[in-house]
């Protein structure tokens, strides 16, 4: 008898979880990705969550290509109504053929997974207005939507729902209901390790030079640490800052400081009460991490 950590399964998925991190060129995360695969091969919708630039939308939009599915994108916005989501009768066409289903509705994103057995990829889920967050309850519990003048649209084998959502503190997010957030089953991505930053630095910015990268990368982590930064740099700021310094060719202090005032000063959230500027703190950072190395 196979133990509980080599069963078929477990084997299975653990050659899925290589095959997603060799063809999207995703970094660590073993244990993330074995979770949301599990979510998706036992039909149960998924939320990721995270702070901006943890990988959320890479990891999510690796999955649903993964497996071949039609996969529709949402992008949340407070603007994104729910005949958007569901789809809508156009009027000019309406009057020219009536009230015909092939000719005449504009179906949505959410009917199209549904009706093709497809994925319905929603990236920052907690952006959408509430009323259209509510369009996805009897999706996710009936697998069924009623649509005026149609009728009743059921979901094929297959219809996944994979969404994400930043920490609720952020700016322009609104907290997801209970009862939606129960139909989802929720996993947390939080920053990775310093090796994994390193790599994934590495990767996206093609830089040889192993000191360059590892300093970008502790400066970065370092902004997550200060005490008058609110909200740190994902790696994203490290992979912005060497590929900003190695354009100036040159490395000197000033050259660190203007490359990290470019690639750091949108991506950090300085402290309410704090009076230091970005520029100086982020100046700050750049000469202790040069003078400590």
């Amino acid at each position: 008898m196979a133990s509980k950590g080599d069963s078929p399964m477990r084997r299975e998925i653990d050659v899925m979880v290589k095959e997603i991190k060799e063809r999207f060129g995703i970094v660590g995360r073993e244990k993330e990705l074995r979770m949301a695969l599990a979510a998706k091969l036992s039909g149960r919708h998924l939320l990721l969550e995270g702070d901006v630039g943890v990988g959320k939308t890479l990891l999510a939009s690796a999955i649903a290509q993964y497996f071949g599915q039609p996969m529709y994108r949402v992008d949340g916005d407070e603007r994104y109504t729910e005949s958007k989501l569901v789809g809508y009768w156009d009027p000019p066409l309406v009057i020219a053929y009536g009230y015909d289903y092939e000719k005449s509705f504009i179906p949505g994103p959410l009917t199209r997974a549904m009706l093709e057995g497809g994925i319905l990829f929603i990236n920052e889920l907690n952006r959408l207005p509430e009323s259209t967050q509510n369009v996805l309850l009897p999706a996710m519990d009936e697998r069924k939507i009623t649509i005026p003048k149609i009728g009743i649209i059921e979901a094929k084998n297959g219809f996944f729902i994979i969404a994400t959502q930043n920490p609720r503190e952020y700016v322009g997010v609104s907290a997801l209901s209970e009862a939606l957030r129960d139909r989802f089953v929720w996993i947390k991505l939080d920053y990775q390790s310093e090796e994994e930053e390193r790599e994934i630095v590495r990767l996206r910015t093609g830089c040889t030079d192993p000191t360059i990268v590892e300093i970008a990368v502790k400066i970065c982590r370092a902004t997550r640490e200060h005490p008058h930064i609110r909200r740190g740099a994902s790696v994203r700021g490290a992979i912005d800052l060497v590929s900003i310094l190695q354009k100036f060719g040159s490395y000197e202090t000033e050259d660190w400081i203007n490359a990290a005032l470019m690639a750091l000063g949108t991506k950090i959230e300085i402290d309410e009460s704090n009076e230091r500027s970005v520029e100086d703190i982020i100046s700050e950072i750049v000469v202790s991490i040069l003078e400590n190395f």
